[in-house]
């Protein structure tokens, strides 16, 4: 959990150090004429990017399931021909705000993680920012939006069909 230290805490509790020496490289004399100044060269370290967050694609397709469902809910329930367009463009919107993060986690560089399996998730769960989530509360944490959305449609056009 995070506490709050006041300035005048931190002050008193801190160690403070001296940074250590770096040295520069030289680089070899063949690379650099002799009239450029000498570059420090770092050595490269290869980029670690984990895009997917762990999560099982199962858990983003059911996501997805429902927030279709919402709108073919509605799209039935609001039958007309004047709410076509807008419709289509809710899936279209649905679908690109999935599809676009999917095809971002395949981009370059490569990390070699890949998403949990939804067996490996149930059985292992996940580290979250705010602790260690089984398998079970993690699903339910990412899809109790969407299961309200989903039955919120469901209700809303049961009482537009009883009024």
């Amino acid at each position: 959990m995070s506490k709050h230290i006041a300035r005048d805490q931190m002050a008193q509790r801190a160690r403070i150090h001296t940074a250590p020496a770096m040295a520069e490289r030289q680089p070899a004399p063949d690379v650099l004429p002799e009239n450029l100044p000498a570059l420090r060269v770092d050595p490269v370290q290869p980029v670690v990017v984990d895009r997917s967050f762990e999560m099982p694609v199962a858990l983003y397709a059911a996501t997805v399931a429902l927030y279709l469902g919402f709108v073919a809910v509605m799209a039935i329930g609001l039958a007309s021909p004047g709410l076509a367009i807008p419709i289509a463009i809710f899936a279209l919107f649905i679908v690109a705000g999935f599809g676009v993060p999917a095809l971002w986690t395949q981009i370059g560089p490569k990390h070699g993680a890949r998403p949990l399996r939804l067996q490996q998730l149930m059985h292992k769960g996940i580290a979250t920012y705010t602790g260690r989530l089984n398998g079970r509360d993690a699903a339910v944490q990412m899809l109790i939006l969407p299961v309200l959305i989903l039955g919120w449609g469901l209700a809303v056009m049961t009482i537009r069909a009883f009024v």
